[in-house]
């Protein structure tokens, strides 16, 4: 028996390079274009799409296992900014990916925190995933904005 899993979903072309990506369950179509001069920016790119799942992960991961714990983290912020850069080829990539999570709460206030932050990281899928093609640089700061991961 397989343990895989698997999803699918349709883009359909609606002008030039922007894309309606129709989502399997009753997610809602989200539109994706690419900037001039080939497209309008009429949604995120595919690179803008790839750093928000990165960062959306790393997010979702860190307060799962925060509250795990029984831990009330508070909002949570998540500024991330992708450096792009051109590879031998001089095709244009996504070079590396700084993520940086701020919770709500103070450092002090969080339970097992050593444990959460030591293993967050492993359980984001799409982190995991990427991190053989680019670099992804992680940094936690508490409601007091002191950095406790890094």
């Amino acid at each position: 028996m397989s343990d895989t899993q698997q999803f699918s979903f349709t883009l359909e072309q609606q002008e030039d390079f922007a894309f309606l990506i129709r989502f399997d369950k009753d997610i809602p179509p989200l539109l994706a274009d690419e900037p001039p001069p080939l497209g309008k920016d009429a949604g995120p790119n595919p690179s803008r799409l790839l750093v928000a799942s990165v960062a959306n992960c790393l997010s979702a991961s860190l307060l799962f296992a925060l509250r795990k714990f029984k831990n009330n983290p508070g909002p949570i912020t998540t500024v991330v900014t992708a450096h792009m850069e051109h590879n031998e080829e001089k095709r244009l990539r996504v070079g590396s990916v700084d993520v940086m999570i701020q919770v709500d709460s103070p450092a002090d206030s969080l339970e097992h925190l050593d444990r959460v932050l030591a293993q967050f990281e492993d359980f984001c899928v799409v982190t995991q995933s990427v991190r053989n093609g680019f670099t992804v640089n992680v940094t936690v700061r508490d409601g007091a904005g002191r950095v406790i991961k890094s």
